[in-house]
């Protein structure tokens, strides 16, 4: 069967970098929502314990749940709270949320500083503040999301001057309020490298941590290698002669005489059908046909080929971006350090 392989000195690798950032290890907040960018959930978590990340950022409950063991602090992005732990802080993404979270849950309050997807709007912070201390909830950091990190325009400068006067107005309406000193933190993978001087509590980091993230080259990152490696086992193989046509709607003509190999991962897994006539493999292999729901065909031999080790270059081929390349691939799919 298909199978993944995890490569651990590269994901430590590209952590050095980003703690070299952030300048402490104990800043760095590693994104494993969505199966850790299909890395595996488990697998990326036990791999940041031993690394010393104490920080993690995931999608909900369940997975908060799954990797509590291995970690200090965990923040869930988009969830209500069912379970009491002393670890788990939850997102206010809207002041009509407020009065849903039990008495004592630790929160973290999202304001839209120019996103406009999820998080209070700056005008609704006093009064948010307020519900929050009549709703009895521990209120322990204040953040953002910038909408434009990973381009090279000024609107990551304006969102960052926009938070800016949210943390002092947030600062003061503590103080009044009676909250302990709140935290604050607005960085994702790509905003942590746009700052020369990261000064915030944690950075919120994903993308980067998996070795994919791409940046304008005016802002790009040195030295950050992908984590994740996709191969795949041959299934059978056939001596096709010139002008037979392979796979669905036979949209591809084999040319002349070649052996061509089916191997065991498809759309099923998460391999793009937009790859369809339209892909490489690392190490010059081509596709030929379309790609099938649990395989697809190669002008090769080979008992085994690597199918990528890079979703950037797999995004390329499929006019997508490297999250969903990533986040595409089913949590099934046997992993390997």
């Amino acid at each position: 069967m298909a199978y993944i392989i995890l490569n651990k000195n590269n994901f430590f690798n590209n952590l050095d970098i980003i703690a070299n950032r952030t300048k402490s290890v104990d800043k760095i907040a590693l994104v494993l929502k969505d199966n850790a960018y299909g890395h595996g959930l488990l697998e990326m978590a036990s791999m940041a314990n031993e690394y010393g990340i104490k920080k993690a950022v995931v999608q909900k409950t369940e997975e908060a749940l799954l990797i509590e063991k291995f970690f200090e602090y965990i923040l869930v992005l988009s969830d209500t709270p069912t379970v009491s732990s002393d670890k788990i802080r939850y997102t206010i993404n809207d002041i009509n949320s407020i009065s849903k979270f039990p008495l004592g849950t630790k929160v973290e309050l999202k304001v839209d500083s120019g996103m406009h997807r999820n998080g209070i709007s700056p005008s609704e912070l006093e009064a948010s503040f307020l519900k929050i201390k009549g709703q009895g909830l521990q209120l322990e950091a204040v953040f953002t999301h910038h909408r434009s990190a990973d381009e090279l325009t000024t609107e990551w400068f304006w969102q960052k001057e926009n938070f800016k006067k949210i943390k002092q107005e947030s600062t003061k309406l503590a103080e009044k309020l009676g909250f302990t000193a709140l935290r604050f933190h607005s960085s994702n993978s790509a905003a942590l490298f746009r700052d020369s001087s990261f000064d915030e509590d944690m950075a919120r980091v994903g993308i980067v941590a998996y070795g994919c993230m791409t940046l304008p080259k005016a802002i790009s990152v040195d030295g950050i290698k992908p984590v994740l490696s996709l191969y795949a086992n041959k299934i059978s193989s056939k001596k096709l002669k010139s002008g037979e046509r392979v796979g669905y709607g036979a949209t591809r003509e084999i040319k002349s005489d070649a052996v061509v190999s089916n191997y065991d991962f498809g759309y099923g897994d998460g391999f793009f059908r937009s790859c369809s006539n339209n892909y490489k493999t690392p190490h010059d292999i081509e596709i030929v046909g379309r790609v099938s729901m649990d395989n697809s065909s190669f002008l090769c031999d080979k008992d085994e080929i690597l199918i990528f080790d890079d979703a950037r270059v797999v995004a390329l081929y499929a006019g997508t971006i490297s999250y969903e390349v990533l986040t595409s691939l089913k949590a099934d799919i046997k992993k390997i350090f």
